[in-house]
């Protein structure tokens, strides 16, 4: 089994956890939405500081597992210094106005949530 795939014992090949899995990790959606934004494909450079709180090791991690999927690509140029650009592939760029609603909901429910968390906790720790 690998490092993003969930497996279940009686629904073993289940695709819905499968892409879940990789994609609701904590930086996934981020780097898809980075890199949506963007006029031109992103260096590393670029889309590490349009989301200060990630690590190299994690933003490095993270397009690798986005390019094996098939969701990012990842284009080398043959310079000095070394250029790599990164952009969406049209199977992400399917993906991206989902993305761009379920920012849109939690946007909308957020202050509720919230509300309902503190609610939900003081009532639990009482």
């Amino acid at each position: 089994m690998t490092r993003h795939q969930v497996t279940d014992p009686m629904f073993p090949e289940c695709p819905v956890r499968n892409v879940l899995s990789r994609i609701g990790d904590k930086w996934s959606i981020l780097v898809m939405l980075t890199l949506d934004g963007a006029e031109h494909p992103l260096r590393f450079k670029e889309i590490e500081a349009a989301i200060p709180d990630i690590s190299q090791k994690m933003l490095t991690r993270t397009l690798r597992d986005l390019e094996a999927d098939g969701l990012v690509v990842r284009q080398a140029y043959a310079e000095v210094p070394p250029r790599v650009e990164y952009a969406l592939t049209d199977r992400s760029r399917s993906l991206t106005p989902l993305i761009q609603n379920l920012v849109g909901w939690a946007l909308d429910n957020l202050h509720g949530i919230v509300s309902d968390r503190e609610a939900f906790m003081k009532k639990n720790s009482e």
